[in-house]
């Protein structure tokens, strides 16, 4: 299991950083640099309002089939034509719902038309996710490493057009890049539908009452950890809009936004743990194989990652504004201070988080993710008025930091985790000599981008040298089945 995580993760990496990059930094940066003030804010705003409806487009089921096809794979034929049949109906209810809520909340005509597509995407990213458990669920990596990346290719290929292309004289229009992103999903959801539907020797979509309300009991859980989730991981460009003055609001959302979407951007790499690791942790715990050595793997991995990317940026924030975007840096750059730091955490949810779901730990998870939305919500209600986006990163950081916490706690309690002091005593070690690096080459009068590069390569070195990492070790698990 071990080899086939490195080997996979290795593959998911090279694809995704060889295309999201470009995807984030040269067609969304340009997007939000070329619209109009408040425009990028205004979408950005929406985005997250229909983030926060998900739960009933998904209603945990991606979560519980990527688990339990992991474990069954002989079910795949069986719950794919019910469970198909059902996320129909699914979004039927979620686009309802979402719009009785923007009504009830005020948003106008232009919030709604935005709405309408936005929560088709919305629908459609969904479907591609549960096509995609299927595909992860048989550890068919490989396959689900190309499907994750298709939709990016498609949108810079679209939006390179619209941006560059001459198609047109007028300026560039936010709802155009809207439009890019629906033409993608829909492409990128009918290739993932013939793949399952290979698999799965699918004929077609059966009705069948009891077996709706089996799945909809077993994945409630799930569900309801997404929507508690979601809550405080996405209201806060909401909050933000709707709690100061109109016009303020979406100047601080975009200011938000941009610092924002370079989080976005390095969570892509802890995400892609997740998506390795449920099917890898379902099947050991079936199996009753032990857990920690590849929870120790993926977390020692992920942590080098995510301290070596927060804490270079945190001290580089300032110039990689300036070089990103144009207007409102300063503003941005504290927020952004906030907002990578809190990589951190958010990583080790990714391992810990991924881990407990897997174990269908629902419980604690749930009592957890209420925990993390009442605090966000309240620290954002407070803070908001006075500090306005800083207020919100600040809202964030200290959640993620909180919730992280909890399950690690809760994960060692459940899998009676052997406290390594020696191990975490390493790890610390580790974040003081990438912060010492990080101060050493504050003080060298070199242009910037070196340094960033020297001095990110450095605490890479630093973690080898400390072996957390190992090249013999990672040489090893290659060699071995």
């Amino acid at each position: 299991m071990k080899r086939k995580f490195i080997t996979n993760l290795g593959f998911l990496l090279f694809l995704n950083l060889l295309v999201k990059p470009f995807w984030i930094f040269g067609i969304d940066r340009t997007v939000q640099n070329l619209a109009a003030p408040g425009e990028y804010g205004f979408y950005f705003t929406v985005l997250n309002f229909t983030f926060l409806f998900n739960i009933l487009l998904d209603f945990g089921i991606t979560n519980f089939n990527n688990k339990n096809i992991a474990q069954n794979n002989q079910l795949l034929n069986k719950h794919f034509s019910g469970i198909t049949y059902l996320r129909f109906i699914l979004a039927a209810v979620y686009f309802v719902v979402m719009f009785a809520v923007a009504a009830i909340i005020g948003y106008d005509g232009r919030h709604l038309y935005f709405l309408v597509f936005l929560g088709f995407n919305q629908f459609l990213v969904s479907f591609i996710l549960y096509l995609r458990s299927n595909i992860s669920g048989l550890l068919l990596f490989r396959i689900d490493s190309v499907v994750s990346v298709l939709d990016r290719l498609l949108m810079i290929l679209f939006c390179s057009l619209l941006l560059w292309g001459n198609f047109t004289t007028e300026p560039f229009r936010i709802i155009w890049f809207v439009y890019a992103q629906t033409l993608a999903y829909l492409i990128t959801a009918f290739v993932a539908m013939l793949i399952v539907i290979k698999k799965a020797a699918f004929k077609r979509l059966q009705w069948n009452t009891s077996f709706f309300l089996m799945i909809i009991k077993q994945s409630f859980p799930f569900a309801l950890l997404v929507l508690l989730m979601s809550f405080y991981n996405r209201i806060d460009s909401v909050m933000l809009e709707r709690l100061l003055p109109k016009g303020v609001g979406t100047t601080q959302v975009d200011i938000y936004a941009k610092a924002y979407r370079l989080l976005d951007a390095v969570n892509m790499i802890a995400y892609l743990f997740s998506v390795l690791l449920i099917p890898i942790f379902a099947r050991l715990i079936k199996d009753k194989a032990p857990v920690v050595g590849m929870v120790k793997l993926s977390f020692t991995i992920i942590f080098t990652i995510s301290m070596t990317i927060a804490t270079c940026s945190s001290f580089f924030s300032d110039q990689i504004m300036t070089l990103l975007y144009v207007g409102q840096i300063q503003e941005a750059q504290k927020v952004f201070v906030f907002l990578i730091i809190g990589f951190i955490p958010i990583s080790a949810t990714y391992i810990f988080g991924t881990l407990l779901t897997a174990n269908g730990s629902l419980k604690a998870l749930n009592i957890m993710a209420l925990t993390g939305m009442i605090l966000n919500i309240s620290l954002n209600y407070f803070l908001i008025p006075s500090m306005m986006a800083v207020g919100s990163a600040y809202a964030s950081l200290a959640t993620q930091f909180v919730t992280a916490i909890i399950q690690v706690a809760i994960a060692q309690r459940i899998f009676r985790f052997t406290i390594n002091w020696k191990y975490l005593f390493t790890l610390l070690f580790f974040a003081m000599g990438v912060i010492l690096l990080n101060m050493l080459s504050s003080l060298i009068n070199w242009d910037w981008r070196i340094l960033l590069i020297l001095t990110g390569i450095a605490s890479v070195l630093w973690a080898f040298t400390l072996n957390l990492l190992s090249v013999s070790g990672f040489i090893r698990l290659l060699k071995n089945e």
